[in-house]
């Protein structure tokens, strides 16, 4: 079936989790991505590897793009470059802003080589301000979001799910889409410019599950030690979750406050901790109040909804487009991974009009 993106070739230049993710949600739509690495051990994910040798982080955000070695540090590497863009619809950077100019890959000097290009810039604070050369990672941005504020316990906390990377991998996706659909009607392409402070601060917007969080919306332990989680929020929910573990009289007090929010948190508790969690489970199997199992990363990758709904060609409706789940490390079932390291480098820029002799030269001058 053919994909929204096919034909479309994306040139990556970036490292890490948010040009990865942003170009990864491209390629599951179809488009054909080129990721450029350093030919000195190529984008510093790679290292990132389990004990037992694999690369989860590279393999999950990398799968279905190929890969190519250039030295961008060589002047040599600016000619190569030309040549790919010339092919490409999209180019995708995350460098610093003063490094992308010094490289010559910065959106401004790409674009006004290559008109139609869609110029895609990730940076951690911009391409300007007082922050632009700042170095930081997503612990930094959050931290300058106000989104590690202390919690209910009042302690500090160390952020899960890495929400500002994350968040401006999508918002670099869905800015790319909609250049892509401005090309159409104009023939002109233009400049994407997508902060990481900026979609940390985003999600500054949003309620904490520390603002939510009361008997009605939490965790409970089982009596076996494992975890359910109760999202009960509407008050059909709660009635629903009160009545089936017998404490029909907590329904009024879904929203208490001070001692009696905590007093009716720690009898619910009490009454969580009678069963396990499969029987929980077995208890609650045809009530609609969002009640869930906590899942380790192997229960993820059996539950029987994300086998169901995995990408299957033959049983895809026409019309329809599915994109691969981004499933746990522990799915053994992904049909391809990242690319080894230079890979496609030949193939691609054979393509590009580099022909072999000019690649023996480059190679020789640690160019690829």
């Amino acid at each position: 079936m053919n994909q929204p993106l096919d034909g479309v070739r994306v040139l990556d230049l970036t490292r890490l989790l948010p040009g990865a993710y942003a170009t990864l949600l491209l390629a599951d739509l179809g488009a054909d991505v080129v990721k450029v690495e350093d030919p000195r051990g190529g984008d510093g994910m790679r290292s990132l590897a389990t004990a037992g040798g694999r690369r989860p982080y590279f393999e999950l955000l990398n799968r279905n793009k190929r890969s190519v070695t250039l030295d961008l540090r060589s002047p040599d590497a600016a000619a190569v470059v030309d040549a790919l863009c010339a092919k490409a619809d999209v180019v995708v950077e995350s460098f610093r802003p003063s490094t992308a100019r010094r490289l010559g890959v910065n959106a401004a000097t790409l674009h006004a080589r290559h008109p139609h290009l869609v110029c895609a810039s990730i940076s951690g604070f911009g391409q300007t301000g007082p922050y632009g050369e700042r170095a930081a990672h997503d612990i930094n941005y959050q931290a300058l979001a106000g989104l590690l504020l202390p919690g209910g316990s009042g302690t500090l906390r160390m952020p899960g799910p890495l929400v500002g990377d994350i968040g401006a991998a999508m918002q670099a996706a869905i800015r790319i889409l909609a250049a892509l659909l401005q090309r159409g009607r104009s023939g002109a392409g233009s400049i994407v410019d997508v902060s990481i402070h900026d979609a940390a601060m985003a999600w500054a917007m949003f309620p904490t599950t520390d603002e939510l969080a009361n008997a009605c919306y939490t965790i409970y332990e089982t009596a076996d030690g494992q975890w359910l989680a109760l999202g009960a929020l509407e008050p059909k929910f709660w009635t629903g979750f009160c009545e089936r573990i017998g404490r029909p009289d907590l329904t009024p007090l879904q929203h208490a406050q001070g001692e009696e929010r905590a007093r009716v948190l720690r009898e619910v508790q009490d009454v969580m901790r009678r069963r396990t969690r499969d029987e929980w489970l077995a208890a609650f199997a045809d009530a609609d109040v969002c009640l869930s199992a906590i899942y380790t990363p192997e229960e993820v990758a059996a539950d029987p909804h994300v086998v169901a709904v995995r990408l299957k060609p033959d049983a895809t409706d026409a019309g329809t487009v599915r994109v691969p789940a981004h499933s746990s490390s522990a799915d053994k079932d992904r049909s391809k991974g990242g690319p080894a390291l230079g890979a496609d480098t030949d193939a691609v820029l054979e393509a590009a009009g580099i022909d072999a002799a000019q690649r023996a030269r480059l190679r020789a001058n640690g160019v690829l």
